[in-house]
């Protein structure tokens, strides 16, 4: 009973907030965790061929995109990129709980290389800065921050066609995209092969 309950957690940690679209009335949750009724996120078309998403692929250099911090100055990802070997894009929001399961990884991925030239650039998709700010320290995400507080319109996540979070695009120091959506052990593992 104990390995059901154990795996059942583990399922729900491991799954993704993601944007929903449906004709249905969605539940309480559903809303807090979908894009608002009648946006472009709700369409199943794919995106355009000249759509700046296809320019995130690894291989493809970085799509550069300035939000406001959280002290308000705008704070660009260029900011960082040029001065790190590699930069860590990551989308994720106060609300979203497979998001906060994973910044321990992160907080530790940050503590063990920064110092040699591994920096995080937080993209919060939250709607509301209090929340944002309080999980900011709850989770001791120390590193710089950005978000426009639109949700899943933030501009940055539509840039990089983000669709559910966790989410993030690893940048080496030319700008180029070495890897996506890294979690768990799989980010430790590519930092400690990058990191030699």
């Amino acid at each position: 009973m104990k390995k059901i309950f154990a795996l059942s957690i583990a399922a729900i940690l491991f799954t993704a907030c993601q944007m929903k679209g449906s004709s249905n009335t969605p539940s309480t949750q559903e809303q807090a965790l979908s894009a608002p009724s009648g946006s472009p996120a709700e369409s199943t078309d794919s995106a355009p061929s000249d759509s700046p998403a296809e320019g995130t692929e690894v291989g493809n250099k970085y799509i550069d995109f300035k939000l406001p911090g959280v002290q308000g100055n705008d704070v660009a990802v260029s900011d960082y990129v040029a001065k790190n070997k590699y930069t860590l894009i990551d989308f994720w929001a106060s609300w979203c709980p497979p998001c906060r399961a994973e910044m321990p990884t992160i907080v530790q991925a940050y503590a063990d290389y920064h110092s040699q030239g591994f920096e995080v650039i937080g993209v919060s998709l939250d709607n509301n800065r209090e929340p944002w700010i309080a999980a900011l320290e709850q989770l001791g995400m120390t590193w710089p921050q950005m978000s426009d507080l639109k949700g899943w319109k933030c501009a940055g996540a539509e840039l990089y066609n983000i669709r559910s979070i966790p989410a993030n695009v690893l940048v080496d120091q030319q700008g180029i995209i070495v890897a996506k959506d890294l979690r768990g052990e799989g980010l430790l593992s590519k930092l400690a092969e990058l990191m030699k």
